[in-house]
């Protein structure tokens, strides 16, 4: 997990595509497993950087259970999203 976010808040390695790949996966066991953390950069990754309507569906999906947990950046991407 604390990897994964180093990884995407690196000004240099964050930009790139298969950087964001090895973190999105990083983050997949922690986010399935409930850490609302890890649901809600997952879920802004995917949402972000995701080019299928499947995968775009399932980061939402994070996004939202990371909002009711009480993410805040969660619900602020939510409110970007929905705009």
């Amino acid at each position: 997990m604390r990897v994964a976010e180093w990884l995407l808040d690196s000004p240099r390695l964050g930009e790139n595509p298969s950087v964001k790949h090895l973190a999105g996966r990083l983050l997949k066991q922690p986010a399935r497993e409930g850490v609302v953390a890890a649901q809600s950069r997952l879920g802004q990754l995917m949402c972000r950087e995701c080019g299928n309507a499947r995968d775009r569906r399932i980061g939402h999906d994070l996004l939202r259970q990371a909002a009711r947990a009480g993410d805040s950046r969660a619900r602020q991407a939510l409110g970007e999203i929905d705009d």
